[in-house]
C-alpha cells in the first residue's frame, strides 16, 4: 500500500520550462517525504507540462485552460493529498532544509496552522544560484510571527513559495479568491491569519528570482492591493485575534503608498486620467506623501499637455 504524502507541493506555471527543472530539483531535493508535487500547467504555449512529465516522472502534471494562478492553485489544492500543503512558482528555488525547518517550528507550536519562511531576492536568469553568493546570505531576516494580522495590514509580509499550511486550513478558507487577478495570496493570508497564528522561520530559505520575463508590462487595471486591505478593514478592522491592532494612521499612510505606486504604473502606461486619479487618492489618504504630489503634478501636466 501506498503510504500517503507528508506534504502535496504545487506548482503553478505558465510558460515555465526555462525554469521549472531547478525549481523542481530545489523541491525533490528537501529530505522531507513523502512528497506529492503537483505542477499546474496554466496553458503553457512552450511545452512546459509536456517537459515536466518527460523529465521529471515522478511528479503529477495537471494542465488546465490559462485561467490565472490562483485557479491553477486552487486546481492543485483540489488534487492535493498531503497533511500540509506547500506552494512555490515555477522561477523560484527553496533551499536546503525549508521544509523540515517549517515543520519544526509547527511541531514546536501546534495551536499554529501555517508557517512561512524569509526570503532572498536573486536576479538571475542563470539556472541555479552561485554557491559563493549563497555563503553570503544573512543567517536570520526578522519579520512578523504569530498574530501577523496587524502587520499584513501594512504590507504583505508573506510570500507564496515560502507557505507551508495546513491542507484542512485551507479547504476551509476556500482557496485563492479567483476573481482577484492580483493579490489572491495577500488576501489568503490575511483570511487565515484570522482563524491561526502564522509562523515565521527568520532563516532566509527561498529564492524569489527576478529576471526580464517576471516583470509586470502592464499597468494593473486596478489597484489590487489596496482593495484587498481595505476589505480586510471593512471586514474585520485594524485588530488582530490576540488584541494587538495596527495604528489606522500607518495604515492609511501605507494605503497612500499603494496608491502611489499604481498613479506610477498608469503614468508610465500612458493613462493620464488614471494616474490622475490615483495620485489624488494617494494625498487623501496621506496629503504629505512627497512621491504622490510628484506624480500629481506629472500627472496635472500631462493633462495640460505641458512638459513634465
Amino acid at each position: 500500500m501506498t503510504e500517503p504524502p507528508l506534504i502535496s507541493v504545487i506548482v503553478p506555471c505558465y510558460n515555465a520550462r526555462a525554469w521549472i527543472a531547478a525549481a523542481l530539483r530545489s523541491v525533490l531535493s528537501q529530505g522531507v517525504g513523502p512528497l506529492q508535487v503537483l505542477v499546474v500547467d496554466d496553458g503553457s504555449q512552450d511545452e512546459t507540462g509536456a517537459f515536466v512529465a518527460q523529465a521529471f516522472p515522478a511528479v503529477q502534471v495537471l494542465r488546465q485552460t490559462n485561467t490565472g494562478v490562483a485557479a491553477a492553485r486552487n486546481r492543485g489544492l483540489a488534487a492535493a493529498h498531503g497533511r500540509w500543503v506547500a506552494f512555490i512558482d515555477a522561477d523560484d528555488l527553496w533551499l536546503p532544509g525549508k521544509l523540515s525547518a517549517q515543520l519544526a517550528a509547527l511541531q514546536a507550536q501546534p495551536e499554529a496552522r501555517i508557517a512561512y519562511t524569509a526570503w532572498q531576492v536573486w536576479e538571475s536568469e542563470a539556472p541555479e544560484p552561485d554557491p559563493q553568493w549563497l555563503q553570503t546570505l544573512p543567517a536570520h531576516l526578522p519579520g512578523p510571527s504569530g498574530d501577523v494580522y496587524p502587520d499584513l495590514l501594512l504590507e504583505c509580509a508573506v510570500w507564496t513559495s515560502t507557505v507551508l499550511a495546513d491542507r484542512a486550513l485551507l479547504q476551509e478558507l476556500g482557496g485563492f479568491d479567483q476573481t482577484l487577478p492580483v493579490g489572491e495570496d495577500y488576501d489568503l493570508w490575511l483570511r487565515a491569519s484570522r482563524l491561526t497564528p502564522v509562523l515565521r522561520v527568520p532563516q532566509p530559505l527561498a529564492l524569489y528570482r527576478q529576471h526580464p520575463r517576471s516583470l509586470t508590462r502592464r499597468a494593473p487595471a486596478r489597484n489590487w492591493q489596496a482593495l484587498v486591505v481595505q476589505r480586510a478593514v471593512q471586514r474585520w478592522g485594524y485588530t488582530g485575534p490576540s488584541g494587538r491592532q495596527a495604528d489606522p494612521a500607518a495604515v492609511r499612510r501605507a494605503l497612500a503608498t499603494s496608491w502611489r505606486d499604481f498613479a506610477g504604473a498608469q503614468l508610465a502606461a500612458g493613462q493620464t486620467a488614471q494616474g490622475w486619479a490615483a495620485a489624488r487618492q494617494a494625498l487623501q489618504g496621506d496629503w504629505r506623501h512627497p512621491g504622490a504630489w510628484k506624480l500629481a503634478v506629472k500627472a496635472a501636466a500631462q493633462r495640460l499637455g505641458l512638459p513634465a
